[in-house]
């Protein structure tokens, strides 16, 4: 068994905030100093309202703690087959809950939503994406994975993360970077997804799971061997000490995994 994920435990939300800021700071210069630019891939849930919280913070001016929105490429882990504008549009939460709200001295960051001119045909969707992807990441043919910076996710409580469910069959799509789901066990049921290989590919993963609603989940994704079979459990077996699990201590309440005193 190669090396484990991180597990990070706080107090509270603010806390969590705080640390997930010198995170993903830290990926956005390292993506800088790779190649000028920072590829980010985030989930929706209350992931964007703790990302907001850790971004829009004041900065302490210094070269590893300011945000540089200029130079962001935001992708979505995945998303519904909805308009734009809808309460289910992981675009919307996000423009909501962060993008409207950063400043402009921060800069605007390059997002790319779905286009919904598609959204009768998902997998045609899920096509528009990869292709999407492509001018980013290099045409298909010449790269066998997109490598984001970083992808920002969440863990649902049946341990699913982006749409990519429990014993469902796009966990085996190895093929497509993007993949259309139209029969999704939570609504709305069409969706499209970055696939699994795509996810464990990334240079940094982060997982943000809080509250105690996600204890039993995180219990048996991190504590049992028939968690490592879950989406969730994947994800940290694909991306081993690349993966750092962002929780509160109410999520963790239980759990046996060692925990990382810091960053």
């Amino acid at each position: 068994m190669g090396q484990q994920p991180n597990l990070y435990a706080f107090r509270d939300i603010d806390n969590l905030a705080k640390s997930l800021r010198t995170y993903v700071l830290r990926c956005q210069n390292a993506g800088f100093d790779r190649h000028g630019v920072f590829k980010v891939a985030v989930s929706g849930g209350s992931l964007p309202n703790t990302l907001a919280k850790a971004l829009l913070a004041q900065s302490d001016d210094s070269a590893g703690d300011t945000v540089d929105f200029s130079r962001w490429k935001v992708f979505f882990a995945d998303e519904r087959a909805v308009p734009l504008d809808h309460e289910d549009s992981n675009y919307m939460l996000l423009k909501e809950e962060l993008l409207d709200k950063i400043p402009e001295n921060m800069g605007k960051p390059k997002v790319h939503p779905i286009d919904t001119q598609y959204m009768d045909d998902v997998q045609e969707m899920a096509d528009q994406y990869q292709n999407a992807l492509m001018g980013s990441f290099a045409a298909k043919d010449s790269v066998k994975l997109p490598i984001f910076d970083l992808l920002l996710l969440g863990c649902g409580p049946d341990g699913h993360t982006c749409s990519l469910f429990p014993n469902h069959e796009l966990l085996r799509e190895s093929d497509s970077w993007v993949a259309a789901i139209e029969d999704s066990p939570k609504p709305p049921p069409k969706r499209i997804t970055l696939t699994l290989p795509v996810v464990t590919h990334g240079i940094k993963i982060a997982f943000v799971a809080t509250g105690k609603g996600k204890r039993d989940i995180l219990r048996q994704i991190l504590d049992t061997d028939e968690g490592r079979s879950l989406p969730c459990g994947l994800v940290n077996d694909g991306g081993a000490e690349r993966v750092s699990w962002f929780t509160d201590h109410d999520a963790v309440e239980g759990v046996g995994f060692p925990r990382r005193g810091s960053l």
